[in-house]
Parts: C-alpha cells; structure tokens; sequence
C-alpha cells in the first residue's frame, strides 16, 4: 500500500459504550479519517474482519467476551490479519495488564480520557506502518542485516514489519541472548534490535557480552523494551547500548534512532 492518507483510512472501533464509542468516532472523523466501522464486542469485530478489512483496529481493553489482550492476540496469530496496526484505548495502568498488549506489537496505548494530539500520533504510527512511500531510500540502498532479538514472536514480527517499512528488507531473529551470540558469531550484522526482558540470557547480559567481546565491540545495539524500573534502564544505558525505545514505538522515532546508531 503506497502513501495512504487518513481520508483512505478504515477504521474499526471495538468499544461496549455507545458513549465512549460515539466520542472516540467523532475524534477519528475530526482527525480526517475516512470511514469508520464499530463493533460492540471482540468476536463481533473478529468476525467481520474478513469482509471489512479496516486498516486498523482500535479497541478497548475490557468487552463483554474478551479483553484487547485476548483481540490482538487471536489477529497476530491470524495470517490473513496478523499485520494489522491495533490501537488500545484504556485507562488501564497496571504492567501486568499492559505489558502482553506492548509485546504483541501495537501502533499505540491511548489513555482514557485521549488527546487530540495523542489520536495523531497513533494514526501517523499507523500511516508509517502501512505506506511503502515513507520507506528510507538511504537504508534500504544500504541493504542493511539486522538481527531481531526477543522471546516474543509476536514482538519479532512487528519490530521487523517496522523496520520493512523503513525500508530494512534483510532481518533475522532469535528468541535470547544465547541465540543472538551464536549468531552474532557467525554473521556480519549492522545492528541489533534486542528485548531487554528474556528468559536464559536477557537484553542486558546480551550487550554486555557484545561490548566485551573484542570483535563485536563497537556493534550497535537499540534496545526495545516495555520496562518501567528506572533503576534497571539506567542500569541498561551504562552497560554500552547505542539507545533505548518503549514499547509501543512510532516507526518515525525507529528511524530517527537507526540513523543515529549507525551513522554515528
């Protein structure tokens, strides 16, 4: 899909209320996109995705039949829908409940009540997701190799669709810090997209064992990770990682952080 704009968007909102459907409807609209289609509950809104296809999905976190965890979960492990951008709207706080959300792999987590500004930035993470026009020319003339490192394979898939959408064709992945180094060892790299939690060997224990190791020393590493223990990020800084990235994260903040690593 080349260069959509929000007056091509579909999009389909999962939300009980009718009230806190009608309002989040009316902001989309205000937003410029271009249709939208509502649905009360998730195995309503699962069921017409086949016919509807929106270009992406805004849900709630708790309806009647399932939560947004449950939603997002059942899409990724969809092929027809796996890549779909999903948007979760809550007033959900707590790590427990938000965490399995950020590591399937989401455009954005709005708040209740959202902002203006806060709707345009999740449509524009969308927009990127979607639109090969926004692809980096530079990267992908530079045919880069990248290794994906997380124990979620949803967490892989997403961060490599980003990273295809800036233009970066050649990933590969593994699922810890074990894995990484082996094949770290046997492939040339340009950089390295790791999680920070995994079991065996986590994120931080992976870059500390690049930064250590005299022949893969000075290979940049972007950390991508829902942690929100300031402790363990600073932690994280000092050990040698090029840069840090929440998760969710918006495609333009990627590309901005990629051509810092590796442009030095």
């Amino acid at each position: 899909m080349e260069d959509i704009t929000l007056a091509e968007l579909v999009v389909m909102v999962v939300e009980p209320s009718p009230t806190q459907r009608r309002i989040l409807c009316r902001a989309l609209h205000d937003s410029g996109v271009g249709a939208v289609l509502e649905s009360e509950s998730g195995e309503d809104a699962y069921a017409r995705l086949a016919n509807e296809s929106p270009d992406l999905v805004i849900s709630a976190m708790y309806l009647p039949d399932m939560t947004a965890t449950e939603l997002v979960h059942r899409l990724r492990g969809s092929n027809e829908r796996s890549a779909t951008p999903f948007v979760l709207i809550s007033s959900e706080t707590r790590f427990q409940y938000l965490d399995p959300i950020r590591q399937a792999g989401v455009a954005g987590i709005l708040p209740k009540p959202f902002s203006a500004k806060q709707l345009r930035t999740a449509l524009a993470a969308t927009l990127d997701l979607l639109s090969d026009g926004h692809a980096d020319n530079d990267l992908r003339e530079r045919a880069l190799r990248v290794l994906v490192v997380d124990d979620s394979i949803m967490a892989r898939k997403h961060i490599s669709r980003v990273l295809l959408s800036l233009g970066i064709e050649n990933t590969d992945h593994a699922s810890d810090g074990i894995e990484a180094l082996a094949m770290i060892d046997a492939h040339l790299y340009d950089f390295v997209v790791t999680d920070l939690n995994m079991p065996r060997m986590d994120g931080q224990e992976l870059v500390d064992q690049i930064r250590h190791n005299p022949a893969h020393a000075s290979l940049p590493v972007l950390m991508v990770t829902s942690e929100e223990n300031a402790n363990r990020l600073t932690a994280v800084q000092q050990s040698g990682v090029s840069a840090i990235c929440d998760k969710p994260f918006e495609p333009a903040v990627v590309r901005h952080l990629v051509h810092h690593i590796i442009d030095g």
